[in-house]
């Protein structure tokens, strides 16, 4: 039996929105990534085996919608992933094995910044010329974008978070072009739950800094 065979059930109709079939790779995906960004937002480290299992069910489904950059970052994700998980345990430095939250800092940026630009212009190019996409350019930057943001969640940048919401803004139309419109609804879900994911990130980094802070003071004034 061929893996194509093993595959078929997951890739039939399931239900239709909007004229448009909704197949059960597209319903997991739903279900599995949605799980994943709440347990990122409460820093809980079972987010990475869920978002493996999420990156495996969207291979199929944006290979499926021509969205061939997107396909292939699952695959990088799948990696990053593996990289995340053992820096969310392992990462904190001697004393501890729990991963801070802390800002990107100017050279991160940079650097991110210029990878994120070549990787747009490159990736671009190399769909427009070798695939069949229609949308070569927003595969591209939403692709930059996500690993972007991927890198910075592996590091617990806080800074990750507007990086996700900037990559959901182009992918919410993206996939609704597409005829993804679960897929779509699900990034606009993404977006709710990444400024929640913000704004706890947010809160645990004030809260780190503030013993700091008493600490700095208090012996400045002894």
């Amino acid at each position: 039996m061929s893996l194509a065979t093993l595959l078929e059930p997951l890739q039939q109709p399931l239900f239709t929105v909007l004229d448009t079939p909704v197949s059960w790779t597209e319903v997991l995906g739903f279900g599995s990534g949605a799980l994943c960004v709440w347990l990122v937002a409460r820093q809980h480290v079972a987010n990475w085996p869920v978002g493996i299992a999420n990156n495996l069910f969207f291979v199929l489904l944006f290979a499926q919608a021509g969205l061939y950059a997107d396909a292939g970052l699952q695959i990088v994700f799948i990696t990053l992933a593996a990289y995340g998980w053992w820096t969310w345990t392992h990462g904190g430095g001697p004393g501890s094995d729990t991963l801070p939250v802390r800002r990107t800092t100017r050279a991160e940026g940079a650097w991110l910044l210029a990878a994120g630009v070549v990787g747009t212009l490159g990736l671009t190019l190399l769909l427009d010329r070798a695939t069949d996409s229609t949308v070569p350019f927003w595969d591209a930057l939403t692709t930059a974008l996500s690993l972007a943001a991927t890198y910075g969640q592996c590091r617990k940048r806080l800074e990750s978070w507007w990086l996700w919401i900037a990559a959901d803004v182009v992918y919410v139309p993206l996939y609704a072009h597409k005829g993804l419109y679960l897929t779509s609804l699900l990034y606009v879900g993404f977006m709710a739950l990444c400024v929640m994911g913000l704004r706890s990130w947010s809160r645990d980094l004030a809260g780190a800094r503030r013993p700091a802070a008493e600490t700095e003071t208090a012996e400045a004034t002894a």
